[in-house]
């Protein structure tokens, strides 16, 4: 997993409520197990018409949007059914932020444990965001992971909050699994002082 820091990136909104899983990747592509050409089914039902040719009317299409780093999207951002094929494919896609007012608690979870970062702004800031997009879809917008922030071209800084243990894992580019090899001196080390009482009655 590639650390996340400090990037700068355009944006491209799909300002869109309540958009759910099976919508940013539909049921029918969840047999892939890996990232692998992922990002080519992103939003696949709106981005396509019945013969799979794209819609040019969806943000994603535009030519403006080639190239976006982040995404704004609606408020309840994922919600729907549990499936880590959805982060997937918004990173497949080229995808390194999802900024939006709300997102569903599970999805969140499986962003994070990947290295997209889901970042919740007020609606107020939302609604600039995507005002700005509109007027000026090359909008470059920074987001700081370790200051917490997202940094828009007027100079504003806006706070967005994040687990510290999430936090911790994205800025050293490890997942869970990864966190806890790196413990394993520090895990043996206690296991070895353990007094001997407490293993026999832990083994018994």
């Amino acid at each position: 997993m590639e650390p996340i820091t400090t990037f700068s990136g355009t944006c491209v909104a799909v300002p869109i409520e309540n958009i759910d899983t099976d919508q940013i990747i539909p049921a029918r592509f969840l047999k892939a197990t890996d990232k692998q050409g992922m990002g080519d089914n992103l939003f696949a039902d709106w981005r396509y018409d019945a013969q799979g040719r794209p819609n040019p009317d969806f943000p994603l299409n535009r030519p403006e949007a080639q190239g976006a780093q982040i995404l704004v999207g609606g408020n309840n951002f994922g919600c729907g059914s549990s499936r880590e094929h959805a982060p997937w494919a918004l990173q497949g896609y080229g995808l390194k932020a999802v900024i939006s007012t709300y997102f569903a608690d599970i999805f969140r979870n499986n962003a994070l444990k990947v290295g997209l970062l889901p970042v919740v702004v007020d609606e107020e800031t939302y609604y600039q965001l995507v005002s700005m997009i509109e007027e000026d879809p090359r909008t470059m917008v920074t987001i700081d992971l370790e200051a917490q922030q997202v940094r828009l071209p007027d100079g504003q800084a806006i706070s967005f909050p994040i687990d510290p243990f999430a936090k911790y894992c994205l800025l050293n580019g490890v997942d869970q699994l990864g966190f806890l090899h790196s413990q394993e001196e520090a895990i043996a080390a206690f296991e070895t002082e353990r007094p001997a009482r407490v293993n026999t009655v832990a083994r018994g």
